[in-house]
């Protein structure tokens, strides 16, 4: 299903688009406020994206540099080319170890990969630890954006949620008691684990080590107590030296949720002592994105999430519309370069307001690149035909500016002298949720003329 009757169906529900537009407009704002109080903010920006530019052009390189430093700490490194290469290897390691429970902390990429379902069907339990995370996966849904992935949920469907599944108090609603509850549910799930799974934010290929951002110290427990640690990573988060982390470090956590820094950054540098760390590097479409001269910068995405937060189409449509791992205006660049034909809507779920590529921590020109989509779905015929004829309709009538004026004044009369139910009825769509400002009584080019009449002649007050 496409973009648009997905997102009708959460603005069906008024209350909860108005309260998800809220909640994800309160992070953006904590986002200003934390750019704000970094003088070299900008500097930081221009930083990071030569960084990651640079990572790309030389990828194939750093990728052996890190593999030779992560082998010397005891690493065991694997090389996954596609989604079931990741999910074969990583159900290999499992296996050798007669792994039957695991515990994983957040990983865009095992759901990119679907390495959940794939496990299960093998007979191995996965606990999602981050609370988001478990509170979507109790309720046998997606996460709706890849820092906040509840952020669609009310607490009182969390309650609900928690009474069936962990035995909570019905119609409870507390977020502490919720919280408590889920703390003591996961704290056995980490005894019990066999093994732990984290994602990786980035991979230092100076010095072969990993690096693991959360603000639940899910992550460290869940690889703390069982002896073998897999971490999934994309190729894309690598950078090249210990130097350059910190750079990224103050970005992340002000550009996903307002925080100066994440509450644990953790480092790891080998496996501990009797224990196996195994890093899994997966391609999956990365390396036909690195050809393309045109969207090679989307791999620079740090994942802050940022663009979501900022994005007035996903903040009122949610993130499961966009049926796609990464949601928002990045994932509006990546779901089409891996399916095109899947994913042909979501680059036109966009106003190319430009705000996306205003908050981007690494300076991705996202709405530039989501134009280009446009164009580059144009030419594999996947543009509806209804949808190209609305465009050469509007592109005929801008371009003869006698027919442009001629329907600005009738639409301007219109809309000053038709009754509201002329215009806002269930045939007008786009009238839905949107309100015209009051017509003007004059075009800007009226307007225009006017006062460069009355500059001409500053002795006329009669205009």
């Amino acid at each position: 299903m496409s973009h648009p009757p997905l997102a009708a169906e959460f603005t069906a529900n008024r209350s909860r688009a108005h309260w998800h537009d809220k909640a994800l407009w309160f992070v953006r704002e904590k986002r200003d406020r934390m750019a704000n109080s970094v003088p070299e903010w900008e500097q930081l920006r221009e930083h990071a994206s030569a960084i990651k530019m640079h990572t790309v052009s030389q990828l194939p390189l750093y990728l052996e540099q890190f593999e030779r430093n992560a082998l010397a700490l005891g690493v065991h490194v694997h090389w996954a080319e596609t989604a079931e290469d990741h999910n074969r290897i990583v159900l290999e390691i499992l296996q050798r170890h007669s792994v039957k429970r695991i515990v994983k902390s957040k990983s865009m990429l095992t759901e990119e990969c679907h390495l959940n379902p794939f496990l299960e069907k093998n007979g191995i339990e996965v606990v999602d630890t981050d609370l988001g995370e478990r509170i979507v996966q109790l309720r046998n849904e997606p996460p709706s954006h890849i820092v906040l992935p509840a952020i669609h949920i009310r607490k009182e469907e969390v309650g609900e949620c928690f009474h069936e599944h962990l035995g909570t108090e019905k119609g409870a609603s507390d977020p502490a008691y919720l919280t408590e509850a889920a703390r003591g549910h996961l704290r056995q799930k980490f005894c019990q684990a066999d093994a732990g799974i984290t994602g990786v934010n980035f991979a230092i290929a100076e010095t072969g080590g990993i690096v693991v951002c959360t603000n639940e110290g899910n992550a460290d427990l869940g690889v703390s107590l069982p002896k073998v640690h897999i971490a999934c990573m994309g190729i894309e988060k690598l950078i090249p030296r210990v130097s350059d982390l910190a750079v990224f470090l103050r970005l992340l956590a002000r550009s996903a949720t307002g925080q100066p820094i994440t509450t644990y950054s953790s480092h790891f540098h080998g496996p501990r002592p009797g224990c196996e760390l195994h890093v899994v590097l997966v391609d999956d479409g990365r390396s036909g994105i690195i050809q393309s001269s045109e969207f090679r910068r989307s791999l620079s995405c740090i994942r802050c999430g940022a663009c979501m937060n900022t994005c007035p189409v996903y903040r009122r449509s949610g993130g499961h519309s966009y049926e796609s791992t990464v949601p928002g205006p990045i994932g509006s660049i990546l779901a089409p370069l891996k399916d095109s034909e899947k994913h042909s809507s979501l680059p036109f779920a966009c106003s190319l307001c430009g705000s996306c590529t205003d908050v981007c921590p690494v300076k991705i020109d996202l709405h530039h690149q989501l134009l280009a989509m446009r164009g580059l779905l144009g030419q594999r015929r996947l543009i509806a035909t209804s949808k190209k004829l609305s465009m050469k309709f509007v592109a005929g009538i801008m371009k003869r500016t006698w027919l442009f004026n001629l329907l600005g004044k009738f639409a301007r009369l219109s809309l000053r002298v038709l009754p509201r139910f002329a215009i806002y009825h269930r045939f007008n769509p786009w009238g839905r949720q949107r309100e015209l400002p009051e017509a003007p009584a004059k075009s800007f080019r009226q307007m225009y003329a006017d006062r460069k009449s009355t500059a001409s002649n500053p002795g006329d007050k009669s205009k």
